[in-house]
């Protein structure tokens, strides 16, 4: 644990843990020392020289966003000369910038603008510099403006510590520019359109493509939420005006690597306006689909749920921990049926999700991938290939087990192409002949094993980490856990959908056939709620599907109940780290539409009873088995 410091500041007595600058000390007390190139979790670079301080005793001055704290020193942050420092350095920018603040987008959270302000500046007094950049606009997404840029190297930082690699500078001085690779477009660089550059800019030099004139930034509201587009669950901000989403940001804290979102999390809320949407019940009329009543709706499903002989319910993986919990219990009080199972044992069977550790991945010295694939391209999981690039860029190591080659072994300290089973065995051996403490029957079981040069350095590393975990995918769980068992590791496995862990925790979890069983079998009644891997329509007799969209399934339904998507609805969900995390309503639902929570209680009003909400918590339901005792190389 880091030692902590006393020191004052304008002052004021402060405490910080040793090794923290100057600026974040002042923040953690309150006190803020303007900065622009300064982005905390991130090196400080001391290049606009805002940050400027006096320590007393000291000669000259110091930026504060590099400048460690140290025990009983005093600091000034607001004398008249730090004051008239920071105007001088205010006015050169204001000599190359634009001083169009009436009509710029980033009017009212732009730093410059908000320093300028304090500073009482209205013009430069240096004669003013015009570039004529050109403007990068040909995607429609990112919009890049050169000639608003302060080249505060914010943008360039953060492409670079997720390893997008896509911005840096070209040229030197004032004339310098931040631009891709040979000053192409965005799309034409590599760029994964993620839009970390937007959020990390703190003027108008890069921003969304479509706001111009879509409101003011005072004119939003903000809404804390979570995504739920994939596996990883990240934070997001949502910014409204008149029922609408305008934009969506990273909702995470500066210093989190979870800060961070992709290109379908941040613009992808464009769906909610598709054509595709359905927002109104429909049922089969003949050959056709026809819009129909609530009320009809709903008296229909009942009457065939009530009716059927053989019936099974299906359901993505990625709904609300409260729709789960509302589905398993109108699946066993009202349905009574035990035939209802999710996507999630497509690809893993519930121990795994219930049995992963919860992990800070902030903290984690030792990352391994086993048999996954993350990546900020392909746009898999491309919030934990983004989050391990972080903390590789802060010292942590990575080793990658693929039977494929992958992009991720690049940037690994350690990176076996092979069989991920016998890949881990090996380790468990290499770890034991080096650690010496596996039992009699792990010796007896890995006494056929041969470790490699891969596996000894691997071994290597878990011997010295502090905090080492261990990603994989859930076939190969128990497998990864074998190493839990000889060191320190966390071992968590990652999900292809948003709250996989969320929906077992929450009591969704197969009693009878599975998911595949279902699908394949012949019922009388197939009920199907949210997108899943089904084209085409099932042996059934009556299937009924509860949806967002006009789906190739939905197309061949006899009924269709109209789902509010995630950005619609409220409730919780469990990220693939173990995190209890919220969602929270941005708009209204689409026309007619209702959470399925909602709807599956109105169905059971229909079918005469009431569904009783759960008393059981889903965090009371996440107590982690890690550490429990196994047979060596379970299966």
């Amino acid at each position: 644990m880091a030692k902590t410091l006393s020191l004052k500041i304008n002052g004021k007595e402060v405490k910080a843990e040793e090794g923290a600058t100057l600026l974040d000390a002042a923040e953690e007390a309150g006190i803020h020392i303007p900065n622009l190139c300064y982005l905390k979790g991130l090196k400080g670079i001391g290049a606009c020289r805002m940050c400027l301080v006096e320590v007393e005793g000291g000669k000259g001055t110091v930026p504060a966003c590099t400048a460690k704290v140290k025990e009983g020193m005093a600091v000034n942050t607001d004398t008249e000369s730090l004051r008239e420092m920071r105007k001088f350095v205010l006015d050169l920018i204001l000599s190359m910038h634009p001083l169009d603040c009436m009509t710029c987008t980033k009017a009212g959270v732009c730093t410059l603008q908000q320093y300028a302000y304090d500073a009482g500046l209205k013009e430069s007094t240096f004669t003013r510099k015009y570039f004529g950049y050109a403007i990068d606009e040909a995607n429609p997404f990112i919009k890049r403006d050169p000639d608003y840029c302060i080249l505060c190297a914010r943008c360039v930082r953060v492409c670079k510590e997720q390893g997008t690699n896509v911005l840096d500078f070209m040229g030197r001085g004032v004339g310098s520019k931040v631009t891709t690779a040979h000053d192409k477009p965005l799309q034409e660089s590599g760029c994964t359109f993620c839009g970390s550059c937007v959020d990390a800019c703190p003027v108008n030099a890069l921003l969304e493509a479509d706001r111009w004139r879509k409101g003011r930034e005072w004119e939003y509201t903000k809404t804390a939420s979570t995504c739920l587009a994939c596996g990883n669950g990240c934070d997001i901000t949502i910014s409204t005006k008149d029922n609408s989403i305008v934009k969506i940001n990273s909702g995470a804290d500066e210093e989190s690597v979870e800060k961070y979102i992709c290109a379908i999390g941040r613009f992808g809320f464009d769906a909610l306006l598709s054509d595709q949407r359905i927002t109104v019940p429909m049922k089969r009329v003949g050959n056709a689909l026809q819009e129909t009543t609530w009320e009809d709706a709903l008296s229909i499903v009942a009457e065939k749920l009530k009716s059927a002989k053989t019936m099974g319910v299906v359901s993505s993986a990625g709904i609300l921990n409260e729709d789960a919990s509302a589905l398993s219990k109108l699946a066993s009080d009202v349905v009574k049926t035990k035939d209802i199972d999710t996507t999630l044992s497509l690809y893993s069977d519930a121990d795994s999700m219930k049995s992963s550790d919860i992990v800070d991945m902030d903290s984690s010295d030792l990352i391994v991938l086993a048999g996954l694939d993350p990546s900020q391209w392909k746009r898999a999981l491309p919030a934990l290939d983004a989050a391990l690039r972080k903390r590789i860029s802060r010292g942590a190591k990575l080793i990658v087990i693929n039977s494929n080659d992958t992009k991720a072994g690049t940037v690994a300290a350690v990176n076996i192409i092979g069989d991920e089973a016998a890949s881990l065995a090996q380790i468990v051996k290499s770890i034991s002949d080096k650690s010496g403490k596996a039992s009699k029957d792990m010796y007896a079981l890995l006494s056929g094993i041969n470790t490699t040069e891969d596996s000894d350095k691997a071994a290597e590393l878990f011997t010295g980490a502090k905090s080492p975990v261990i990603f994989c995918s859930p076939a190969l769980f128990n497998a990864s856990r074998n190493i839990s068992l000889l060191t320190d590791a966390s071992v968590v496995a990652v999900p292809v959908e948003a709250n996989a862990r969320g929906v077992i925790a929450a009591g969704l979890e197969r009693k009878g056939m599975s998911y595949q069983d279902i699908i394949s079998g012949k019922t009388d009644a197939l009920y199907v709620i949210g997108e899943t891997p089904v084209d085409s329509r099932p042996d059934t007799k009556f299937l009924i599907v509860q949806t967002s969209y006009m789906t190739s399934l939905a197309k061949e339904a006899d009924l269709i109940l109209p789902s509010a998507t995630y950005l619609e609805s409220s409730g919780t969900m469990v990220n693939y780290l173990g995190k209890v995390k919220k969602v929270h309503k941005a708009v209204p639902p689409a026309g007619d539409s209702r959470q399925h929570k909602e709807i599956f209680a109105d169905l059971a009003e229909a079918m005469g009873t009431a569904l009783k909400a759960s008393k059981a918590g889903v965090k009371k339901s996440l107590k982690t088995k890690a550490k429990a005792k196994v047979s060596p190389f379970e299966k």
